[in-house]
């Protein structure tokens, strides 16, 4: 684990970064051509941070110009897998030495506590890219096994410029998460982060030149979603849109695929995900301790959060008891302070959409303070199944309880939703967590624990959730590339040799 600084040593550091406000465009930063800026706020604190280029489709067009030479060059598509793996190794070792600086910066961008930033958003985005760099020499392409007349190569090729759109809620770990496999796969690319948190990416872009990615190979072009997102995805010269944020954007990207070029789109969008706690359960305290987590780890500003608590009657009232308990533990307040562990939502306008939820006249069992038009302490509710506390995705700190009679009902209202990204069941009947793991429909069923696996586990939703592929694993791999089969003809067609 990283050693952690004092909170006045953080906020030292938060006071001296210097941040970056240019858009990053064939290797170096540059205004928007418009001359126009946003600002971008500490959510904590409601102070401004930077005006940052306000990009549109002339930035657009020029970063996608500049992709697409960089691809059909071949400086970097074409460059030997083993040079590109050097490249990304460096670059991660980039990372590494300016850990702290990418964790401060995230933490007063984003809201999020130092603590996080520190022991897990950076720490992973280092190790994502370290992974998918020592995979690139390591997947082969196949052989078919044809006739001995023929020889049939499968053979994978990058599938060309690519537009990756990026969330709020995890501003370098989802930059790492698809810029990792793109370009390991030889892919040029364009990435949109959110316009509320843009500096971390801004900066690693810069790194990236540092380390040897070739110009025009990663390109950061911040903006608002109309001016950078939909010229993005209506351009016809992208080639593959990869998203993860909210479902409604996602459903517009197809739009903009279905007007343009039909660009490969890959969703990785919403979650309502459960936590199913049957009477057999071992360890309540543990089964809180995950359930706590589950629902409160970074804000609930998790896709995967499980803000759904479903548990059996016959063990809810101990549940409960030790679920507030941890709950308690969750101490909410200044970010830069490695003691909270709870932070501020990412902007006053999500700050809304979530304390409204705090008024539909759910029961409340635990919390539901606010504080500073930022801050929401964690809230467990009991609202009934129909509810929209219980239906739609809130994306804050706030869990809901609802009780069942048995299994068979606990997976029937665990499947009650539009989404389908992750779910967990805990359980000491081994056939009863297979069972459930099987007919939960979600892409990541946790058992006895809650979480979304590791770097080398598939990571992607079922229905509303998402489709196209897969983040981590060597099956984040196969959305960057195409397959290509090359067919040779062998045969002996009675024609004298040549030479």
């Amino acid at each position: 684990m990283t050693d952690l600084l004092t909170h006045e040593e953080y906020r030292a550091l938060a006071a001296k970064l210097a941040l970056p406000t240019n858009a990053f465009i064939d290797g170096s930063y540059r205004p928007a051509a418009s001359g126009k800026t946003f600002t971008t706020v500490n959510p904590a604190t409601g102070e401004t941070l930077a005006a940052i280029a306000a990009c549109g489709a002339e930035d657009v067009d020029f970063a996608v110009l500049k992709a697409r030479e960089a691809f059909e060059d071949g400086r970097w598509s074409r460059m030997h897998p083993s040079e590109r793996k050097d490249i990304l190794i460096r670059f991660a070792k980039l990372l590494t030495r300016n850990r702290r600086e990418l964790a401060v910066m995230e933490s007063v961008d984003s809201g999020k506590t130092i603590l996080d930033c520190e022991t897990v958003d950076v720490p992973e985005t280092i190790h994502c890219l370290k992974w998918h760099a020592e995979a690139i020499d390591k997947i082969y392409d196949q052989v078919s096994p044809a006739s001995d007349d023929h020889i049939a190569m499968i053979v994978r090729e990058p599938v060309g410029v690519v537009g990756l759109v990026l969330p709020w809620n995890f501003p370098l770990l989802m930059l790492a998460w698809k810029i990792g496999p793109a370009l390991a796969a030889g892919c040029s690319v364009i990435v949109k982060p959110a316009e509320e948190t843009s500096l971390t990416a801004l900066r690693v872009a810069e790194l990236a030149m540092e380390a040897g990615i070739p110009r025009g190979v990663l390109n950061v072009v911040p903006g608002t979603g109309p001016d950078v997102g939909e010229p993005l995805g209506r351009h016809m010269d992208v080639d593959m849109i990869s998203f993860t944020g909210s479902t409604e954007t996602g459903r517009r990207f197809l739009r903009y695929a279905a007007d343009s070029n039909l660009k490969e789109v890959v969703l990785e969008m919403g979650g309502k995900n459960p936590s199913v706690v049957l009477k057999d359960a071992e360890n309540l305290d543990r089964v809180a301790a995950h359930v706590v987590n589950g629902a409160f780890w970074n804000m609930g500003e998790n896709c995967s959060a499980s803000s759904r608590l479903i548990v059996e009657e016959d063990v809810k009232d101990a549940l409960l008891e030790r679920v507030f308990a941890h709950a308690r533990e969750w101490t909410m307040g200044d970010p830069l302070d490695p003691e909270h562990r709870v932070g501020a939502l990412v902007s006053s306008a999500h700050f809304g959409k979530v304390s409204s939820y705090l008024d539909t006249g759910a029961t409340v069992l635990m919390g539901g303070k606010t504080q500073d038009n930022a801050f929401v302490e964690p809230t467990i509710l009991e609202a009934p199944a129909g509810s929209s506390v219980a239906r739609e995705e809130i994306f804050g700190p706030v869990l809901n309880v609802m009780t069942v009679s048995g299994f068979d009902e606990a997976i029937e209202l665990a499947n009650s939703t539009e989404y389908g990204l992750a779910a967990s069941i805990f359980t000491a009947n081994t056939k009863k967590a297979l069972r459930g793991a099987r007919a939960i429909r979600a892409g990541t069923v946790t058992v006895n624990c809650f979480g979304e696996g590791d770097i080398s586990t598939p990571f992607g939703g079922y229905k509303q959730s998402g489709f196209g592929g897969r983040d981590n694993s060597l099956a984040a791999h196969d959305q960057y590339t195409q397959l290509k089969t090359i067919w040779i003809d062998l045969s002996d067609d009675g024609d004298e040799a040549v030479g």
